[in-house]
């Protein structure tokens, strides 16, 4: 029987684009399984952060991330991806089923397939050039399509996540299960996944919102302009699981809009791990009305910055169960 979709090459090129997506502690908590003209994710409970993430939303998110990024990875290569989230009520941790079906890729699929390839993490600080009005309008609007919401948090209202962050860092120093878990996640000692130290800055003290802590922080940072950085929040008017699926896959549209613009990015969750401090920011900052599932720090770096070393990420081979059966619709 002839294949009715792509070659297994082609969607492995697919998902190992997809696993770029940026997640918890580059923890990458996520599975595969092709079978039948489909593609399954699964979320990996195994890589779960217990202190950092003890009711798994980021984990989800990050695998809301790696959704929206086969999304994009497969229209580059010419298949269009039909979502159905969370399949199965008997089994949570089958996230998502992904149909295909033919697809002429676009510029604007080009594009984004090329900032995919081009987006790091950014940890250093930002320049004082201020970012357009209208980008913040395209990237907010293009990453609330799928279905979360973008919050643009201006400055009067930053002011709100000053004492959240600094309380989160002060309670993380004190906590040695979340001590343990963030030298296990980060620092030199890890090659497929984690942080390494050498995308890690030195916390700077004058921080008004400090970064999380890593392990063995090595990554040169000596701007000393004021930071511009603009804050943005993906929230969802729920928190179950197929809002922070949504909020994952909103998540990684905007870093990809913000990459495509010639911007730089960083997630910054430290505090919405402690639940009376995620509470806070839903108070002070979101008015009740939704679940902060993640904030996002966007801005300019200098033109002249050093490039960033790409984080480590697992074997394609370690993270998909293939079906037999799959052969013969994927062909060779």
């Amino acid at each position: 029987m002839a294949p009715s979709g792509p070659t297994m090459d082609t969607v492995k090129i697919a998902l190992e684009m997809a696993v770029r997506a940026p997640s918890i502690h580059n923890t990458q908590p996520w599975r595969w399984r092709i079978r039948d003209r489909e593609i399954e994710l699964w979320a990996d409970p195994k890589r779960q952060l217990v202190a950092s993430d003890p009711r798994q939303g980021k984990l989800v998110v990050s695998c809301g991330a790696v959704l929206h990024h086969l999304r994009v990875a497969l229209a580059v290569v010419g298949w269009s991806a039909d979502v159905t989230q969370l399949p199965d009520p008997a089994e949570p941790d089958h996230l998502a089923t992904i149909g295909l079906t033919p697809h002429q890729p676009t510029q604007a699929d080009i594009e984004l397939g090329a900032a995919v390839l081009q987006r790091h993490t950014d940890r250093r600080g930002y320049r004082s050039w201020e970012i357009p009005a209208g980008h913040l309008r395209t990237i907010s609007t293009r990453a609330a399509k799928f279905g979360a919401v973008v919050r643009h948090v201006p400055d009067g209202l930053r002011r709100r996540l000053v004492q959240p962050f600094h309380d989160a860092v002060t309670r993380h120093a004190a906590d040695l299960d979340y001590q343990l878990e963030l030298v296990e996640w980060s620092g030199g000692h890890r090659t497929e996944d984690g942080v390494p130290g050498s995308n890690v800055p030195r916390p700077h003290q004058c921080d008004q919102i400090p970064a999380r802590v890593f392990a063995d922080a090595d990554l040169i940072d000596d701007l000393t302009e004021p930071d511009a950085a603009e804050w943005l929040v993906i929230c969802t008017p729920h928190d179950d699981r197929s809002s922070q699926l949504r909020a994952g896959e909103t998540t990684s549209a905007l870093l990809l809009e913000a990459t495509r613009l010639g911007l730089s990015s960083c997630l910054q969750t430290e505090p919405l791990g402690l639940p009376e401090l995620r509470d806070d920011i839903r108070s002070q900052v979101l008015y009740d009305c939704a679940f902060p599932q993640t904030m996002i720090r966007i801005g300019w770096v200098p033109t002249d910055s050093a490039p960033l070393p790409s984080t480590p990420r697992r074997p394609i081979e370690d993270i998909i169960d293939v079906d037999p059966l799959a052969a013969t619709t994927f062909g060779r």
